[in-house]
């Protein structure tokens, strides 16, 4: 991987004299884009800049081909069907979606949802709100010495009264990565959902859906070199047929009449009310090009050996504290 290539793609990474260069570090936070990004979400604007799916005109239907066309990559991106994917505006919403629209409605008193102590806040304050709600029981898993929510520990605390599962892939704060596969299997055999946080996964390594069996996967285009303002919420299909919109408006309906007779369009398209981040998609696109380009297991690689590098020196300073030399 010629990495000084590749940081030529990066604008922020070739400023000039008045806007001296970046040794940045914040890529949890959120990443730096590259040009062919920038450039993707500006033709959105010169050469289409109009609403897909509101008229009957050539460029309507051309800018709904193109939405569609990212939906279809993102969906061999994580490796399921399109019908899966919804537009979101990032993680935080998609897992609010999942809480408010499926989860207030499954989970009963003396239910009960797991999640972890290492959970961001996205993942964590839906189903504060929810179990309030609810009356149903929160779950909070402490993690092993390795910073990791093992099948051992799930082991410990699930139960039959559990119905939701919900962990991030991987930390933002500790780095360490959870075996979403492994957990999926535990969840399932207590008849669980499981709602897992790709955020900090999704730019970093191959993820594939079908294989995990994840019922819930969210992410975020600004986490993987793509806009702010865009994310993706995966579904199993016969999960989101169950799972009603927490958002209502236009383009997400069929029909609806005097008599509060309402019929929703099909998923994914009854989540997505409302104009869509229509060049942000565009982005997003162009982002899962990029690292598709590069090879999602090439990017791996590097960062472990980037990895094995700044454990090596780090240690060797005397004011440095390595809290988690675990992190995968």
């Amino acid at each position: 991987m010629d990495i000084q290539r590749i940081r030529q793609d990066f604008p922020m990474l070739n400023r000039t004299s008045e806007t001296p260069s970046l040794a940045y570090f914040d890529n949890a936070s959120t990443t730096f884009k590259p040009q062919v990004v920038i450039d993707a979400m500006n033709q959105y604007y010169t050469s289409f800049s109009v609403n897909p799916g509101r008229g009957e005109y050539n460029l309507a239907y051309q800018t709904e081909e193109k939405l569609e066309e990212v939906r279809s990559k993102v969906a061999a991106f994580i490796h399921t069907d399109s019908q899966n994917i919804v537009f979101t505006s990032g993680t935080t919403i998609g897992i609010n979606m999942i809480a408010f629209g499926l989860g207030l409605n499954i989970l009963q008193p003396n239910d009960e949802v797991i999640i972890t102590e290492s959970d961001h806040a996205a993942n964590v304050l839906p189903w504060y709100e929810i179990t309030k709600k609810t009356k149903a029981k929160l779950v909070i898993i402490p993690l092993d010495n390795q910073q990791r929510l093992t099948p051992e520990l799930l082991k410990k605390y699930i139960s039959t009264h559990t119905k939701i599962v919900a962990f991030a892939e991987v930390s933002n704060v500790l780095g360490t990565r959870n075996d979403v596969e492994a957990l999926t299997l535990i969840a399932h055999q207590y008849g669980a959902i499981v709602v897992c946080d790709g955020a900090q996964a999704i730019a970093h390594r191959p993820v594939n859906v079908t294989q995990s069996d994840v019922d819930f996967y969210v992410f975020s285009g600004h986490k993987m070199i793509g806009p702010t303002g865009v994310g993706v919420l995966y579904g199993k299909k016969h999960l989101l047929e169950k799972m009603d919109p927490i958002m209502t408006g236009g383009g997400m309906s069929i029909q609806f009449d005097k008599s509060l007779k309402v019929t929703y369009a099909s998923i994914p398209y009854k989540f997505e009310a409302g104009t869509l981040n229509i060049s942000g998609v565009f982005g997003l696109g162009a982002a899962i090009d990029y690292l598709t380009n590069i090879g999602m297991d090439t990017i791996h690689q590097y960062e472990e050996t980037l990895k094995t590098y700044a454990l090596e020196k780090l240690s060797k300073l005397e004011n440095v504290i390595i809290y988690n030399p675990y992190s995968d």
